[in-house]
């Protein structure tokens, strides 16, 4: 899919022409090309070859540890798109036969984090028991049923759990909520990165800084301890759970994942539509308008369909 090591040009800097902008001259063809500052690929524009270019590492913008290369082609990328919208049946009119306007396959950053969670909970234990009570009816008549009421009781501790292979956005491009909405990425499949793993593709740098990232890690980790409790807590049921996480050994490394982004565009007079198609599995998440026409249309049916008794029973009445 990528292109061979051959077509692979060594590339040597020769100047940082502003902040994060890097000019690099081409020693296929010799020609220079400026590289924006949040991308870490290039093509040549003379003679398409494809470079990766090695920015001095900073806290924000590190080296990729890992990567994971694409598995889906941009063909079988397309089809799933067009399936995605076929599903979509209030979508706006146009949509689902509409041509991608822009179609780009690009690794994201994201970093994967892993830590210890430290927490103290406190929590209402439920536990449910049987009791057989006797009613009377309203004719005096006596009966038992069984009835299942609840006992309470307060439980707090310690809980300590190890959280890995969490996966949150190092994009600007890319919010943590549309990553989330394409996971999961089958993480038995990392490698080791490396520039020929990435080059002929465009990969973008972290444009949220560590800390940025780390909060979100943090929030995702602290969801997790929640579910982790309420299944390690006794009883048939939990109330009032309340919990604080710290965590320690905490481990970040920057990760490249396959992304194919769509541009659809149904309508000259509308922005396009931005779909997202998992490089790796072919999940498919993107938010498609409803069309107000389509809800008129059938809202329209549904009347028409409940006054249709009403119609046939008048004309059935001038008839006879």
């Amino acid at each position: 899919m990528r292109p061979s090591d051959s077509l692979h040009a060594t590339l040597e800097r020769i100047m940082v022409e502003s902040p994060g902008k890097i000019e690099i001259s081409c020693e296929s063809c010799g020609a220079r090309v400026v590289v924006e500052p949040l991308e870490r690929t290039s093509r040549c524009p003379y003679c398409d070859s494809p470079s990766v270019v090695d920015r001095p590492a900073t806290e924000d913008r590190p080296d990729p540890v890992f990567a994971i290369g694409f598995s889906v082609e941009r063909k079988r990328a397309e089809g799933l798109v067009r399936a995605f919208l076929r599903r979509k049946k209030l979508a706006p009119f146009g949509l689902e036969g509409a041509a991608a306007e822009k179609v780009k396959g690009v690794y994201v950053p994201a970093y994967l984090y892993s830590a210890l969670a430290v927490t103290r909970y406190g929590a209402r234990i439920g536990e449910d028991y049987w009791v057989t009570e006797t009613v009377r009816d309203s004719k005096g008549r006596t009966r038992t049923r069984r009835k299942r009421k609840t006992e309470l009781r307060d439980l707090q501790g310690p809980h300590r759990a190890y959280l890995g292979d969490v996966l949150v956005t190092a994009s600007r491009g890319v919010s943590n909520d549309e990553l989330e909405a394409v996971e999961p990425y089958d993480l038995g499949e990392l490698r080791r990165y490396t520039q020929g793993l990435v080059a002929g593709w465009s990969a973008e740098e972290p444009s949220l800084t560590r800390r940025e990232s780390l909060e979100l890690a943090r929030g995702e980790s602290t969801a997790k301890v929640g579910h982790l409790l309420r299944s390690f807590l006794p009883g048939d049921s939990v109330r009032g759970l309340d919990y604080q996480t710290e965590f320690e050994e905490e481990s970040a490394d920057l990760t490249l994942l396959p992304m194919w982004v769509f541009a659809v565009r149904y309508d000259p007079e509308k922005p396009p539509i931005r779909l997202l198609v998992n490089g790796q599995t072919g999940e498919v998440w993107g938010k498609v308008p409803t069309s107000w026409a389509k809800i008129g249309i059938i809202a329209a049916v549904v009347l028409g369909l409940l006054a249709l008794p009403v119609l046939v029973a008048m004309i059935a009445g001038l008839v006879g």
